[in-house]
């Protein structure tokens, strides 16, 4: 800043100081002490002044000066309130005098005074002449600084919600700037077109007819000149962009096919004239030119897909210009752009009115079946080069998620030329690797690997699509498959096929032994991803082939100690689903000691890691074990007729103690307590009344932990018992339900100590599980929660809750809200829940009337918390839940309501809102509330509160340019 010395004095010398620092390279808190300044500087009234100061003054740096725009452009859209009536005029001309100095640029700063512009038209409603004022501002020798407003002000006014206009004005104001104007614009547009010799090459004409296409008809613009100004721009690369966006969306316009059949009939030779250029584009250095012309075509067909479908001889040109798009792009760029379209097609031609149109393009989707299948192939890499991506990782994670892309394309060929000719096309191109290579083929050498890979990725990717009964194409393929060479990215999809196909082979059980050996020597390969695959897979054939393997419980014990501790642990607990699934399927009177036989040896390993668990690491591998008990609980669970004993409950009956002791041991590890709490949780959801005798053991073990630990997952746990155990729940007696609430209320209690003890931002997870728990409390026992000793101080502190800025804790309050509040009302929320007598919950006149009480003594405060978060701190997704607590309070107690939004208003900061601003809402909600549209109340405040903190307390744009090292400026 050295050369800004002499501007030290001048008003805006400050703002060029932090610019500078912002740009910098100087220390954080440098940086944040600038952001700071200038974030409050572009909502303050000086910044109407120094921003012109800065537009106008020869010596800024042009970065400043693009700060300066983008920040006026902020105070026009936000804090035109803050200048008088009378001045708004002479704003709008010096707007227009820096738009003529900045008519040749930089762009980047004319554009943001266009958007100036833009937004004082539409603000502006008394100014009628908007298109020939500034055309007369910036004469005939600034045809592009024309071009760029008129372009921007359509998007401007389809953006006019952020402007705090009533939405009639809003209403008014784009028939004013838009409708009325559109045919002047298309004269205006047509006349530069012709008059200019480089129209045709100029992307800001079309980008602006293309901005206009909101307001002109296409037909319109099909008859016009234009049309041939934007596919003559086709030609040239300069504008060859803009031209397709303009066709684009024109098809968009079209898409009512029957309306736009005339449209259509002018469009359709002309696009496919351009299919020369699918072959001229492919072999080009630029790939933007391929997909660009990929784009036409593929568009094209999403628009005009009904028609297709009614008329597949008169369109299958464009279909077979989409393929060839498809078959062209070797870069693998371009084709993700006609997925939809593959997609549009085939939900159309499966449809029985369209079966002719299915038959016509049964060979375009076979073909298509091919090309997706070669784009599958990894890349063959160059000489000498081992990794295939040339180590660049983005490209790589590119290649695999456009892959699982492509298999879906897959899916839609089996469902329009069948899944059987689909299959045979994966087995010809298996077959023939077979008959090429196999016999060339070793652990350390398989030839020509991708041609392999590829269709047995497709066999993956189509098997949701294959029916277990299929009888004649997979009978060939398994048996090959588990004779797949070792490659590792050869051998990892074969299993991931296998893993794909496991309902098949339960139903073809000749094929199981071999593949089950396939897979699991998986687990001995040297590579990470294979011995993934293996667990996945095992996974699969356990569950899906549970009754079939259900003989061999003593080879599954061996195997599963023999690789378990050698797995991450992802993958032991996929193996241990497999295994548990099998043991659920033993006979009741095995059912306990085949489960000891698993979960033993598992929880001895639990034991020896929790005493030698002196750090994170040894506490997660405790955690990571107790996730394996917890999934056998899960899976193994024996129907038990009511006065049986369950085995599993047996043995869950053993393993409590252990459980209770590591959660005293581990107070402070969230996560071996989390996975306690999970398995506890499990231990009621799976085996619900059978768990009644050890309830109180397991209540006591819950509670103990919250107490000792303040962790949030024993009040998820609780939860589980709160839900199960209900009063009205089938197969629980009276005392047991009475003994649940007070285990709730022991845990409210607990719950509010700690509160009043810590901050709730030192306690956002704990907040969340509670008032998740008291939700499913005040469902499952209304009557006892809403008149509890408990309830005001329960109700007290979700406001302190409510000052929270994290998503999930403040969600849980409002839902808590809500939930309490609906009782309140003849019908509450659990109006539907039907108790085990078959009637329906009937709210009686005294509930209603203490929830009613409790939004009396404390909705002046609930209303300032909802209000000012809304304004001021609540992340974005917490306005619904919040707006319908509001709108909940004026359905109920309306007077009061209205008088507590009133006081929470003039609470605010003085200058903070427009004048009339609060007067206005406040007579809007006192209409809603008059004509008793109480939803409608629910968009006011929506409304008022999302302009309030756009004006005062969301950032402005601008800053987060400035963090960038340097600008590139075009003129």
């Amino acid at each position: 800043m050295a050369s800004k010395e002499g501007a030290a004095g001048q008003a805006f010398g400050p703002v060029l100081a932090a610019v500078a620092t912002m740009q910098g390279n100087v220390s954080r808190s440098e940086k944040t002490h600038a952001h700071e300044f200038l974030e409050k500087f572009q909502k303050s009234i000086e910044a109407w002044t120094i921003t012109h100061e800065l537009l106008q003054s020869p010596d800024v740096p042009v970065e400043a000066k693009l700060f300066a725009a983008t920040t006026l452009k902020g105070k026009i859209i936000f804090d035109l309130d803050q200048l008088p009536t009378e001045s708004v005029v002479a704003l709008r001309d010096s707007v227009l005098n820096l738009l003529v100095a900045y008519a040749s640029g930089p762009r980047p700063i004319q554009t943001q005074l266009c958007v100036c512009l833009a937004s004082l038209a539409i603000q502006m409603t008394g100014w009628k002449d908007v298109l020939a004022t500034v055309g007369s501002a910036l004469g005939s020798s600034a045809g592009d600084c024309v071009l760029e407003f008129l372009r921007i002000l359509p998007e401007e006014v389809t953006e006019g919600r952020k402007i705090n206009l009533s939405e009639e004005d809003l209403l008014t104001r784009t028939k004013e700037l838009l409708e009325d104007n559109a045919e002047q614009v298309m004269h205006l547009l047509i006349q530069y077109a012709q008059s200019s010799p480089t129209a045709s090459t100029n992307p800001r004409l079309l980008d602006c007819i293309t901005s206009w296409m909101r307001e002109i008809p296409a037909a319109k613009i099909v008859e016009s000149p234009l049309m041939d100004v934007i596919l003559k721009a086709l030609d040239n690369d300069i504008s060859f962009e803009s031209a397709v966006d303009s066709m684009c969306t024109l098809y968009r316009d079209t898409r009512e096919v029957d309306e736009s059949l005339s449209i259509i009939q002018a469009l359709y030779p002309r696009l496919l004239s351009l299919r020369p250029k699918i072959a001229e584009f492919a072999g080009a250095e630029d790939t933007d030119a391929f997909k660009g012309i990929t784009r036409l075509f593929a568009e094209a067909g999403e628009a005009w897909v009904v028609m297709i479908a009614r008329l597949p001889s008169e369109f299958r040109g464009l279909v077979e210009a989409v393929l060839e798009c498809c078959a062209r792009d070797w870069e693998h760029d371009a084709v993700s752009l006609t997925f939809v379209f593959w997609y549009e097609l085939k939900q159309y031609v499966t449809l029985e009115r369209y079966g002719d149109a299915r038959v016509a393009f049964t060979d375009v989707f076979s073909k298509l079946v091919d090309i997706m299948v070669k784009h599958l192939e990894y890349p063959r890499p160059e000489e000498g080069e081992t990794d295939l991506f040339g180590g660049d990782r983005e490209q790589e994670e590119k290649f695999r998620h456009y892959r699982h892309s492509m298999g879906d394309v897959l899916k839609d060929c089996c469902a329009v030329i069948g899944v059987t000719e689909c299959l045979s096309k994966t087995n010809a191109l298996i077959q023939q690797w077979v008959s090429k290579y196999a016999s060339q083929a070793s652990d350390q050498h398989v030839p020509h690997w991708q041609e392999l890979e590829a269709p047995l990725f497709s066999l993956r990717a189509m098997g949701r699509m294959v029916d277990p009964e299929e009888s004649t194409v997979l009978s060939q393929i398994i048996p090959l498959i588990v004779q797949i060479p070792n490659q590792e990215k050869v051998r990892f999809q074969a299993i991931m096929a296998l893993a794909r196909y496991t309902e098949w082979t339960a139903q073809h059980p000749e094929t199981l032994e071999a593949q089950l050996n396939y897979v699991i020597s998986g687990f001995q390969h040297s590579s990470p991803e294979v011995v993934q695959a293996a667990a996945l897979a095992f996974k699969f054939l356990g569950t899906d082939c549970q009754k079939l393997l259900g003989g061999h419980i003593t080879q599954l014990h061996s195997f599963y100690e023999s690789v378990i501790d050698k797995l991450k642990p992802a993958s032991q607990e996929e193996v241990t689903e497999g295994v548990a699934a099998v043991v659920a399927v033993q006979p009741l009177d095995k059912i306990y000691e085949t489960m000891k036989l698993f979960c033993d040896p598992i929880m001895a390993r639990i034991m020896n890691l929790a005493n030698n668990a002196s750090d994170e690491p040894g506490q997660r591998a405790v955690a990571d074990h107790l996730q394996l008990i917890t999934i056998f609980v899960q899976v193994v669970n024996p129907y038990v007729g009511p006065n049986e004993d369950n085995p599993s409950v047996k043995y869950c009956g053993e393993i409590l103690p252990i459980m209770t002791t590591i959660v005293m041991n581990f107070t402070s590890s969230t996560p071996i307590l989390e996975r306690v709490c999970r398995c506890w949780r499990y231990m009621i959801i799976s085996y619900r009344t059978a768990m009644i005798p050890l309830l109180p053991t397991l209540a006591q073990s819950i509670a103990n932990g919250f107490e000792a630990s303040r962790e949030g997952c024993f009040l998820w746990a609780t939860d589980a018992v709160v839900r199960e155990f209900s009063e009205g729940a089938e197969f629980v007696d009276r005392s047991t339900s009475n003994a649940v609430f007070q285990f709730y209320e022991q845990q409210a209690v607990a719950f509010l100590r700690i509160l009043n003890e810590l901050p709730p931002e030192n306690l956002p997870d704990v907040i969340e599980d509670f008032y998740r728990l008291s939700s499913d409390a005040v469902r499952f026992y209304p009557k006892e929660c809403i008149t509890s000793s408990l309830a005001v101080p329960i109700f007290s502190a979700a406001l302190s809750a409510l000052t929270l800025q994290q998503v999930d804790p403040l969600i849980a309050t409002l839902h808590y809200y809500h939930d309490l509040f609906s009782f309140a009302f003849d019908k509450p929320a659990v109006s539907e829940f039907t108790r085990s007598d078959g009637d329906s919950y009937s709210n009686p006149p005294e509930i209603r009337e203490a929830v009613k009480q409790l939004i009396l003594a404390q909705g002046q405060v609930l209303t300032q918390r909802i209000l000012t978060g809304m304004m001021f701190t609540f992340p974005g997704d917490c306005f619904a839940d919040a707006s319908g607590i509001m709108m909940t309070l004026f359905d109920l107690v309306p007077q009061e309501a209205g008088a507590w939004v009133q006081s929470t208003l003039q609470m605010l900061p003085a200058g903070s809102m427009k004048p009339g601003e609060a007067e206005r809402l406040l007579k809007g909600i006192a209409d809603k509330v008059q004509t008793r549209e109480i939803r409608k109340i629910r968009t006011l405040l929506q409304d008022f509160t999302h302009s309030y903190r756009r004006r005062n307390v969301a950032p402005r744009e601008g800053l987060g340019r400035l963090e960038a090292t340097r600008f590139r400026f075009s003129g």
